[in-house]
């Protein structure tokens, strides 16, 4: 028996020792928040809740684990209504950091298109309507503080202020959210050393405010975080040619280079008030939420193509430090230690920005601000080694072939059928996510393919080609496509070719494109599942050159394949073949009879867990970026 319990114990050492710390604090939050997570006393409509689960968010795409999903559902339901009111949010109070759930509200909006989170996202929408400016067009921190603008508020209202934009089609909205940050740097930016001063006072009314400049006394680390984690954020939605994308890269290049040279040398740590040297700086301290929002964005930035690869080493030096002197594992799970309460300027009582105030606000152990915030830092350090996979490979979805479109809530039509932006059960957003956690870049082709589109692509994926019941006008595959492709091919592109079953596609002109690489469509249907009769639809890749691990899939309503040379099976049920590939040239091609890599199967939502379609997509995906 003591053999047994010594056994037991390394493996619970050796299995907690597998795990990230960013999965092992996930785990606390789930274990000591399991409701909603409380502020205090009390449960609010609170900013702090959606740092937190934005890291969820993160680990939902990560791994495939719809636990973390879930989480975010059952917390936000807590406060949006049926009838989509907020549950504790006040409009007319016009703070700045009521908005930053609302990317949460956004996500559950467009998962499940449910129209009580499309309302409360319009709440928060029609807050930054009538919501308080300076006279530059600045959105006030809150009204109570008068002609203010804090860093902290461009995290909370920019990245929901931008992705509202794109959904409903503001264009003009992404002006003003680059405006925002512009003006945020103008004024905050200290031209000496580039870093941000914590807060702007228009009217310089404030006792903290400089008479001259109207800045606050003080570089707030947290507040450097917080804006350089809602530029990084905010940029996810503008579009590549938007004149003022540029600017907001400048804006964060400086700010990182500014923040490198605050970096501690020995733990990659940073000081709670940076730069400081004045009296009393032996109080000052490391902090931790300061140190895993610059580790964030500069770990995302990089990964985007923002920043120089080179500055990777600040978050690689940071996230170290992070978690050799704040992860502690106590009492049976895994702590975040060093993250400061609260810091602010003036109410009540007055905080006057000073050092010694600064110093004065307690530290706490599991923060949720300091939880989510190292979420979010994790997640982006956990995928690192494996962005060498891609190498900013670009993947290319065709939208041509496939082309179906359908008006959205605001009356535009919009590509939805199997594409990267699709977060709904029929996209291909979650398998987007796989691609770039592996290094690679996104792109859409809507037109023919020819030499000169596809030169950029590593990877052309086409997927589900339109016949007239889909499309009244459908792009049928022709032979001038297929010299085009076949000749990218033999140049040492990457083919993925994803069919229906026969009822859904069209495979008469599709083979003539599948047929160049010795596959062919066969008109049967296999693996019609009935209701949720999901053994029917069991496919198990023993023996596969793609998929390096016998994991059970789920292929539903598809057309099997016959070949001949160059290609070859590589995934069979019983005598039919599922999955096959071909060799040609320095190129390679795989093709199977169903879209079976949409959200629908691979997010977790819908299929029960033994089936690991997400992990295939990982080896499938790693496959087609060449390794």
């Amino acid at each position: 028996m003591k053999k047994l319990a010594v056994a037991l114990l390394l493996l619970a050492s050796n299995t907690l020792s597998a795990q990230t710390p960013g999965h092992r604090l996930s785990e606390t939050v789930m274990n000591i928040w399991k409701d909603s997570i409380p502020i205090g006393s009390q449960t609010k409509w609170s900013y702090d809740m959606g740092v937190v689960l934005k890291g969820f968010e993160g680990r939902w795409m990560n791994t495939g684990d719809v636990r973390w999903f879930n989480a975010i559902q059952s917390k936000i339901d807590w406060f949006v209504q049926p009838d989509g009111s907020i549950k504790n949010y006040e409009k007319e109070e016009y703070n700045i950091d009521h908005v930053n759930n609302g990317k949460l509200v956004l996500l559950l909006y467009r998962v499940t298109g449910k129209e009580k989170y499309r309302k409360a996202a319009d709440h928060l929408r029609d807050q930054l309507r009538t919501h308080p400016r300076t006279k530059e067009g600045g959105f006030w921190h809150k009204k109570i503080y008068t002609w203010q603008m804090w860093l902290d508020g461009l995290y909370m209202g920019a990245p929901f202020y931008a992705e509202y934009a794109m959904l409903f089609h503001e264009d003009s909205a992404l002006n003003d959210v680059a405006n925002q940050f512009i003006w945020m740097e103008k004024h905050a930016r200290d031209p000496k050393s580039g870093l941000l001063y914590h807060a702007w006072d228009e009217s310089k009314e404030q006792q903290w405010a400089n008479k001259t400049t109207g800045t606050s006394p003080l570089f707030w680390s947290r507040a450097m975080g917080w804006y350089a984690d809602g530029l990084v954020d905010a940029l996810d939605y503008f579009p590549a040619n938007h004149p003022k994308r540029k600017d907001l890269i400048g804006i964060l290049n400086r700010l990182v280079n500014a923040v490198e040279k605050t970096q501690d040398k020995t733990t990659g740590l940073w000081y709670d008030i940076m730069n400081y040297y004045g009296p009393g700086k032996e109080k000052n301290y490391f902090e931790a939420s300061a140190s895993s929002q610059i580790v964030y964005a500069v770990a995302k930035g990089v990964r985007k193509g923002y920043l120089p690869a080179a500055k990777i080493a600040i978050a690689k030096k940071g996230y170290d430090g992070l978690v050799k002197q704040f992860i502690k594992e106590e009492n049976g799970q895994t702590n975040l230690h060093g993250t400061v309460k609260v810091s602010g300027l003036g109410g009540k009582p007055y905080r006057d920005g000073s050092f010694d105030y600064y110093m004065s606000e307690p530290v706490i152990v599991n923060d949720p601000k300091g939880i989510g915030a190292f979420l979010l830092a994790s997640n982006e350090m956990e995928i690192l080694e494996t962005q060498v996979n891609g190498n900013r490979k670009t993947v290319i979805l065709d939208r041509y072939f496939n082309s179906e479109k359908r008006k959205d809530i605001t009356g535009a039509e919009q590509y939805w059928h199997y594409v990267w932006e699709e977060r709904s059960h029929p996209g291909f957003y979650t398998l987007g996510k796989v691609f770039e956690k592996n290094g690679a870049t996104l792109a859409s082709l809507d037109a023919a393919p020819t030499a000169a589109n596809l030169k950029k692509a590593s990877v052309y994926i086409i997927v589900d080609p339109d016949h007239k019941k889909d499309n009244p006008n459908p792009n049928f595959v022709t032979n001038k496509d297929v010299t085009a492709i076949r000749n990218w091919v033999k140049a040492g592109g990457t083919l993925f070719l994803m069919a229906n079953d026969s009822s859904n596609c069209d495979l008469t002109y599709f083979n003539t494109l599948a047929g160049a690489f010795g596959i062919t469509y066969e008109y049967k249907n296999l693996n019609m599942v009935k209701n949720d009769t999901y053994v029917q639809g069991e496919v198990w890749p023993e023996g596969s050159s793609v998929f390096k691990n016998n994991y059970r899939m789920f292929l539903k309503e598809l057309s099997p394949v016959s070949v001949k040379p160059p290609a070859k099976a590589d995934v069979k049920k019983g005598e039919d073949i599922i999955i096959a590939t071909a060799r040609l040239g320095k190129g390679k091609v795989i093709a199977v009879g169903d879209p079976w890599l949409y959200n629908e199967y691979i997010d977790g939502r819908k299929l029960p867990a033994i089936y690991e379609n997400y992990k295939a997509a990982e080896d499938l995906v790693k496959w087609l970026l060449g390794k």
